[in-house]
């Protein structure tokens, strides 16, 4: 099979993040799509690697930050390329973010609407998890248009540089979040050391 038939089908961009004790954190994710108004829910799919996911399934509680084609690269490195277990996500950027009525941050910067929710169920999806959840509250931030996985790959994520010359390295992008390995070959179970997606997820410079 084509995995690159994936790539046609339609991703919005969102900033998760969750509150447990003193501690805030946040990801990046791309899976997040209401499926029911009556009552008002949606569903989010989380990785179970990410230090949010924990945070989520322990407490019930969690905000979702739509991300605007205004959103700089810098916010996907800031809330996707590092982890919540040694990093203070937030440090420095409390004036771009709210709170909601539980004290659970919201990015207010890049972003045009945010939600507020409460768990209602989790289904286990191997790697990942999936919680089913209520909208308990929300607001509009911006009218500018919702940034799309395309328009990311197109208009935020930096472009590679030039292919080596002949003789040297071979050089490896990552097509998510633009992370170069140099290298003849990409290991096979390689993983980004950025957005930690793996070697499949990688193309040859060319």
């Amino acid at each position: 099979m084509d995995n690159k038939v994936m790539y046609s089908l339609s991703y919005g961009l969102f900033v998760l993040s969750a509150r447990q004790g003193e501690k805030d954190n946040g990801c990046i994710t791309n899976t997040a799509m209401q499926v029911t108004t009556t009552p008002n829910r949606i569903v989010i799919a989380v990785n179970k690697g990410n230090y949010t996911h924990d945070m989520v399934a322990q407490t019930g509680r969690f905000t979702v930050s739509v991300l605007s084609e205004e959103a700089k690269f810098e916010l996907f490195q800031r809330f996707g390329f590092q982890s919540g277990r040694d990093t203070d996500k937030f440090a420095g950027f409390e004036a771009h973010t709210g709170k909601d009525a539980d004290g659970i941050r919201y990015v207010t910067q890049g972003t045009n609407a945010w939600m507020s929710c409460k768990v209602v169920s989790m289904t286990d999806l191997g790697t990942h998890t999936l919680f089913l959840a209520d909208v308990l509250d929300g607001g509009v931030i911006s009218s500018v248009p919702s940034a799309t996985y395309t328009y990311y790959q197109e208009h935020i994520k930096p472009k590679p540089g030039a292919a080596p010359a002949s003789g040297e390295k071979k050089r490896w992008i990552c097509k998510v979040c633009g992370y170069v390995y140099e290298g003849d070959t990409l290991p096979e179970d390689y993983i980004c050391p950025l957005c930690k997606h793996p070697a499949a997820d990688f193309e040859l410079l060319a």
